[in-house]
């Protein structure tokens, strides 16, 4: 799963893009896009793996793009390079002066909005002159098009609606204002607090980060880190929250697969079946699907061990049906 940075010029983009993947810029390939794969951080896989002692601990990742700025022409409109991410994180400039974090937002959704709109307008003229000339309509594509026109001549993003946003008919456009949205409001380093933004908190996803600081933490050697961060009173990192945010931002959840070899995050879309979440690990595990041997995080963590949670009898088998939950823990059967 890969996420879109986005930014108004001096937002920080890169900044925050460094401080997120420990990348440090390349003067050789500067305007060029970067992209950074993270690892996700979660205390579950570092129980189990406490717990289970395995030759091999891998976590669930993330994608970051840095689109690249290619000129003051690409630097405004940097969206083709997005339009293949499947949400955006939208850096908003909150330090130095003159701060208008809320207008520097709504100006680059205005951009999204506008790009969308010239794009769908584009094949709702396309579509009527075809069917003038006599070629079968869709229906529903020119009735999702058309709604979608709705929504952007009224400067309502299409994430806004989420059965217009998630319809098949309209995913091969790659619409930007459609696409999942993170905002962070990158902040002077002594300033933690959520600037003044109305109610925009209460209708996007919201963090506050410091983006010279984080940088500063990225590049720290690990025990290092922990001075550093008792002096500036962090107790955990913001870019680790965003990359937690970044990964519930795309409907994300994590489901493992554990034992002395190997303990695994598994990164599935939530709502998965189990026969689904079973093809994640091989397809062979999906064609051949018998049962799901499933326990959940918490309940192993109680019971200390698996021969005690079997013992107490809260490992269970579910068939293929099964709804796949954060944190399950699963053994799949399976004959081929």
């Amino acid at each position: 799963m890969k996420l879109g940075i986005i930014g108004l010029p001096l937002s920080g983009r890169s900044t925050i893009f460094e401080a997120l993947t420990r990348q440090e810029a390349d003067p050789a390939s500067r305007g060029e896009d970067r992209l950074g794969v993270v690892r996700v951080p979660d205390e579950r896989v570092d129980a189990l793996s406490r717990m289970f002692s395995p030759r091999k601990t891998i976590y669930a990742q993330v994608e970051y793009l840095l689109p690249g700025t290619g000129g003051a022409k690409k630097e405004q409109s940097p969206w083709q390079p997005v339009k293949e991410c499947d949400a955006l994180i939208h850096i908003v400039r909150n330090h130095g002066p003159e701060r208008t974090p809320l207008r520097d937002f709504q100006a680059l959704d205005q951009e999204l909005i506008l790009s969308d709109l010239v794009q769908v307008e584009k094949r709702i003229e396309r579509i009527e002159l075809d069917q003038r000339r006599g070629k079968k309509l869709n229906p529903e594509e020119h009735r999702l098009l058309a709604d979608s026109r709705s929504l952007l001549e009224a400067e309502t993003p299409l994430r806004r609606r989420p059965e217009i946003a998630a319809a098949k008919a309209l995913r091969g456009f790659m619409l930007l204002s459609a696409k999942p949205v993170l905002v962070v409001f990158n902040n002077e380093e002594s300033d933690p607090a959520m600037p003044d933004t109305g109610d925009l908190a209460g209708r996007e996803r919201c963090l506050v980060l410091r983006g010279r600081l984080e940088q500063e933490l990225a590049r720290l050697s690990a025990d290092e880190v922990g001075d550093f961060m008792a002096g500036y009173g962090i107790t955990v990192s913001a870019t680790d929250l965003m990359i937690r945010l970044s990964y519930e931002v795309l409907g994300l959840a994590s489901f493992f697969t554990v034992g002395s070899d190997e303990v695994r995050a598994w990164t599935i879309h939530r709502g998965i079946s189990a026969v689904e979440a079973a093809g994640v690990i091989h397809t062979d595990f999906q064609k051949g699907f018998i049962r799901a041997e499933v326990i959940a995080y918490h309940d192993l963590m109680a019971a200390g061990s698996t021969a005690e949670a079997r013992r107490q009898g809260t490992f269970r088998l579910e068939g293929k049906s099964y709804e796949v939950k954060d944190g399950d823990i699963i053994n799949f059967r399976f004959n081929v």
